[in-house]
């Protein structure tokens, strides 16, 4: 198997999520944070791009591709035991990971990027709760596995928008209208 055959999997995630991430920051940046886009922090929004496409993307696609393997039916039974999973041990591991590699995108050190995950883990846990088991119930049982990044993306633009805006909100004030 040549090494772009083996790389292909990943690339369509990565993309796909680096733009959805990338996205998402501007929307929290336009939208929460009332700049104009001449005023968008493209230094931001490219460490969201990054993240996706050399993270988020092709962890998801792994994870996923790893659930399809392991819980074979498509069942409702088969469903709700890859909902579990992915909301009970991938969820909340990875939002860790995620936390912190946002730290080192943002040039924070260790002990801050620590002390952000232990004032920002738990909301970002329950908001994610509040968000992703009815959206992996749908994926897991109706999208193929080649599309259910995709589909987990887009509805993220929601998350990703509130994750930007979490993430940034020692460094950045809410202009309320």
């Amino acid at each position: 198997m040549s090494a772009i055959s083996k790389i292909k999997p990943f690339l369509r995630p990565a993309i796909q999520t680096a733009i959805l991430m990338s996205a998402g920051d501007i929307i929290a940046q336009t939208v929460i944070y009332k700049r104009s886009f001449n005023e968008i922090d493209l230094r931001r929004t490219r460490q969201f791009a990054c993240l996706g496409f050399f993270l988020v993307g092709p962890t998801t696609s792994t994870w996923y591709r790893f659930l399809a393997r392991k819980i074979v039916s498509t069942n409702t039974r088969g469903t709700l035991k890859k909902v579990v999973l992915d909301q009970c041990v991938f969820a909340p591991s990875f939002i860790v990971v995620l936390l912190y590699a946002i730290g080192l995108a943002k040039g924070n050190e260790s002990e801050m990027i620590i002390s952000d995950i232990k004032n920002n883990y738990k909301d970002v846990l329950i908001t994610n709760y509040k968000l992703f088991p009815a959206v992996q119930l749908i994926n897991f049982y109706f999208v193929p596995l080649k599309h259910q990044v995709l589909l987990v993306q887009f509805v993220a633009l929601v998350f990703n928008t509130y994750l930007s805006m979490k993430t940034h909100s020692s460094t950045e004030k809410i202009v309320e209208k």
